[in-house]
């Protein structure tokens, strides 16, 4: 019996009533039987759904059923006939399982020894194959194809139906997890679209990301269908996940919006092995039905494929549900271990806890036992849950299917708890599997190399072959496959610019309103305007974009079917199934999967969409940097904003929304081009050369994502100057301010908020100290650092052949005395460039945590603000000699640079 622990495995309709009449319960059993019987479990589904209803009207109390019997949730007699030729599809899924088995176990010749993952797909194969056959439309189907998220650990499963297809070779095969050694001919190790363009579309190997991105590829479709954009009515998402990735919290996070926005165009497919990586999923209890809870609960429509067809007739004969019952309270543990056994081993310790069930099996031979499939290996089973998936209105669908990881691989494999680790097969497993595959390869094939067990291929004019081909051909070709043929759109005019190189004029604005309000006239472009996907967590009103509420409209496929409460307000809140704003909620992690499926759109849908994502600085790469590692693995395009950046900028709100080193973080994703503009004629022409980086026409990578860090602070904006350094903006420093005295020279740089700092420092320099300093606005630290790494590298490679100048050196060529580099953010971040430059270097940051407080109070106490930047010049120019040893002391006194409560850099102001 179950531990107390695990009475939700049931669905415990009966727990606590006592039957008052045992007698009348059994003849309205018998009735309901006799229904089933004689008119099917369609009509008998419909009488109980009518009872239901109308025991609620009458204030009946019936629970929610959230947890159903351990059986398949199709009825037999309500299973469609399968429409293909099985005998054809099972002999290339076998030729599959031995192709995909073999590359994995060739990588793993000692000389390489680069792993890879042979149960992982052979436990899925069924479940991929019906999918592929049957329902997975490609890119060219007349709908638009459909999206796959494949099982990240089943690539070789991929890459063994690509071979048979003719997408791939047998010497790329050999070239598996060898992307450089063997290029051009490497194939990656899981799904990833950076390494392998033409073939992958969606990275999923990062447990989690794939079913979230899978959500918001959904609702993507939808909202480019609802803005009529692109019709995407005939196009699926489906995605094939893990049960042991369903624990991941993002697996799950997002379920509700998929019931909320009625997706019925996604469906996860789980193949529930009852395995993790190390051990069962939940050997005490029963994931399946834990799942099953779950995203019912959640508002999705749930299909378990539990059994193969070799179950039904005995699950027919079950009378009086002895078999439901064992196969109910039967742990998850348990039946793993069933499937390392025997048919011996499940007669005795599965079927014998009852005589009724010993009894069901009484006729028939171990070997027969045995071979009682589970669903996720039936074609018949899934075939029925895909299609009853297809069907389904209203509500998106998960298929919880129960395979067995390493199925056909024989006893050394199937269900062990280190399945996942094992890569390489015995010469005994190689012929075991050959035989139980029926591969034909003899022998002495086998044994001239265990390390070259040969591929197997019948032959492009083989029925097996045309027969797949076909398939494909009908459904609109192969899956995976990324079309990204760089499109031409319309850019924005010179119009779309003007307003932020303007300045604010006598009035203060931060750079956060700089920013937005180059994104209202962006969008107000025509022939441009409407691929402006604008993403906000929940925090429009303080970023100032409440204005685009009125006319953008918040997208909800539902509409807006309440009375708003600020409706008679001029910036109300207005939802709209046409609506252009995604507004996830506070949920930075869907946000960050909305900016994907946007930022894909060129290659997923040909039609080129622009996310610009605003956040919360300290919530972005703090919290979701794998998302974008991941949106970086999949091509991702697009403007992620870190508004109320700086670690001392956002006063009151603390330690964990004070961002000092997102920028670091930034630099790590190699994808990401990182700017810390102090203008909103800076950010214009940033903005300008992001959108045409991503989406012009010049040969260059278009695969980058801008990320800008703005502030809420609000300081006078100055118009463009005339003769702007523009490529310096670009490329990541320019003289802002040149000094206007002559005396001991210093240079001061600074980038972001931190620019009106310096330039109040080079005026205290010249008035108290006679000291000349230049400010530079450093707009990007990363770009400079690794402008400088590759000339450096360039060097290293190429001795002799003169050696190229980092960037930020040329533009410092003439620049003399020691430099003083200030930001909002950690040290680290100036420290980027300093091996690039000749100059002596001091860095100020705002190390440690992040607190409350005023912003000068805070600048102060980490010693970023001007005075501390005069304070660290005059220290260097005294240690050169070039002013009195006494004036650096003499300084601090004056300034009481030991006082928090004498900072004066910054001012109050600024929403937070």
């Amino acid at each position: 019996m179950p531990s107390s622990s695990n009475h939700h495995i049931l669905s415990g309709l009966t727990n606590n009533f006592k039957d008052s009449d045992t007698e009348e319960t059994r003849e309205w059993i018998e009735s309901f039987e006799g229904l089933i019987e004689t008119q099917g479990t369609e009509r008998a589904q419909y009488i109980m759904r009518a009872l239901l209803q109308h025991a609620g009207a009458k204030s009946v109390g019936v629970p929610m059923v959230t947890t159903t019997d351990y059986v398949n949730s199709i009825p037999v007699d309500q299973e469609p006939d399968f429409p293909g030729d099985e005998e054809v599809e099972r002999r290339y899924r076998a030729y599959l399982r031995w192709n995909a088995a073999v590359m994995v176990h060739r990588a793993q010749r000692p000389e390489i020894g680069v792993g890879g993952h042979i149960s992982s797909y052979a436990g899925v194969a069924t479940l991929y194959e019906v999918g592929l056959n049957h329902f997975f439309r490609g890119p060219e189907h007349p709908g638009g194809g459909d999206q796959v998220f494949w099982q990240g650990h089943s690539a070789p499963g991929n890459y063994a139906r690509a071979y048979l297809e003719g997408r791939l070779t047998e010497e790329q095969l050999d070239a598996f997890r060898q992307e450089k050694t063997k290029a051009p001919h490497g194939l990656s190790s899981y799904p990833h679209p950076r390494s392998m363009p033409d073939f992958w579309q969606f990275p999923t190997v990062s447990m989690g990301i794939g079913p979230l991105n899978a959500i918001y590829q959904a609702q993507f479709n939808r909202y480019l269908d609802n803005r009529g954009i692109k019709d995407t009515s005939d196009q699926h998402v489906w995605a094939f996940l893990g049960d042991g990735e369903m624990d991941e919290v993002e697996s799950r996070g997002a379920l509700q919006l998929a019931a909320n926005d009625k997706l019925d165009n996604l469906t996860f497919v789980v193949n529930c092995n009852l395995q993790r990586l190390d051990g069962p999923v939940r050997g005490n209890g029963k994931i399946v039905q834990e799942l099953e809870a779950f995203f019912r609960g959640a508002g999705w429509n749930v299909i378990k494929v539990l059994w193969g067809r070799e179950w039904d007739q005995l699950l027919a004969k079950d009378q009086d549900g002895e078999l439901v019952r064992i196969m109910n309270e039967t742990l998850d543990g348990d039946y793993q271990t069933y499937k390392a056994e025997s048919g011996g081993f499940i007669r005795d310790h599965f079927f014998g806890k009852s005589p009724a069930t010993k009894e069901l099996v009484a006729d028939m031979s171990d070997d027969e036992i045995w071979e009682l499939k589970r669903g996720a290996h039936d074609y018949h089973k899934v075939y029925a849950a895909y299609k009853a998936a297809m069907e389904h209105k209203g509500q998106p669908t998960v298929i919880l299917a129960q395979g067995v990881k390493g199925y056909g691989l024989g006893s050394h494999f199937e269900a062990r708890n280190a399945t996942h680790q094992m890569k390489k097969l015995t010469l005994e497993d190689l012929k075991a599997f050959r035989d139980h595959l029926r591969i034909p390869v003899s022998d002495e094939q086998i044994e001239e190399d265990l390390y070259n067990a040969p591929y197997y291929h019948p032959g492009k004019d083989s029925p097996e072959i045309k027969y797949l081909l076909e398939r494909r051909k009908e459904l609109g070709g192969f899956v995976p496959d990324r079309p990204h043929q760089q499109q031409e759109i319309t850019l924005p005019t010179d119009a779309a610019y003007k307003s932020a190189k303007k300045g604010s004029g006598k009035q203060m604005a931060a750079t956060t309103m700089a920013f937005v309000r180059i994104l209202k006239d962006l969008l107000r472009e025509k022939d441009f305007g409407h691929r402006i996907v604008p993403i906000i967590p929940d925090e429009a009103r303080t970023f100032g974009m409440d204005s685009f509420f009125p006319t953008a409209k918040i997208y909800n496929p539902n509409g807006q079917n309440y009375l708003s409460v600020d409706r008679e307000l001029m910036l109300a809140y207005k939802e709209s199934v046409q609506g252009v704003i995604l507004h996830p909620g506070i949920n930075e992690a869907g946000a960050s999967a909305a900016f994907t499926a946007a930022g894909t759109s060129y290659a997923t849908h040909g039609e080129p969409m622009i996310p610009v994502y605003i956040y919360y600085s300290m919530f972005g790469f703090q919290r979701t940097a794998d998302e974008f590692w991941a949106a970086a693995d999949q091509l991702t395009r697009g403007f992620l904003i870190g508004a109320t950046a700086g670690r001392t900028t956002l006063t009151g709100e603390g330690l964990q929304h004070a961002d000092g080193h997102s920028p670091i973080l930034a630099s790590t994703n190699p994808a990401v081009v990182h700017y810390d503009p102090a203008y909103g004629y800076e950010i214009a022409h940033i903005v300008r050369r992001g959108i045409e980086h991503m989406y012009g026409s010049r040969d260059e990578d278009h695969d980058v994502m801008y990320y800008l860090t703005v502030y809420n602070e609000p300081y006078q904006q100055p118009a463009e100057p005339e003769d702007v350094d523009v490529e310096g903006i670009l490329k990541g420093i320019y003289l802002l301010k040149p000094a206007e005295k002559d005396g001991p020279r210093t240079q001061l740089l600074a980038s972001g908020v931190a620019v009106p700092w310096a330039l109040d420092a080079q005026r205290i320099l010249a008035e108290d100290w006679g000291v000349s300093a230049d400010v530079w606005s450093v707009t990007s630290w990363v770009e400079l650092r690794r402008d400088g790494l590759a000339a450096e590298k360039e060097s290293f490679l190429n001795p002799g052949e003169g050696t190229r100048t980092p960037f930020v050196a040329q533009q410092l060529a003439g620049a003399t005395g020691p430099i003083v580099a200030s930001s909002d953010f950690s040290s680290d971040l100036p420290d980027m460039i300093r091996q690039f430059v000749p100059n002596e270097f001091a860095s100020l940051g705002t190390d440690g945590f992040g607190f409350a407080d005023t912003r000068q109070g805070a600048r102060r106490f980490f010693h970023v603000d001007s005075h501390s930047m005069v304070v660290r010049a005059l220290e260097m120019l005294a240690k050169r000699g070039e002013v009195d040893w006494r004036t650096p002391g003499e300084a601090i006194e004056k300034y009481r640079l030991h006082d928090v409560n004498a900072g004066t850099s910054g001012n109050a102001g600024g929403d937070a």
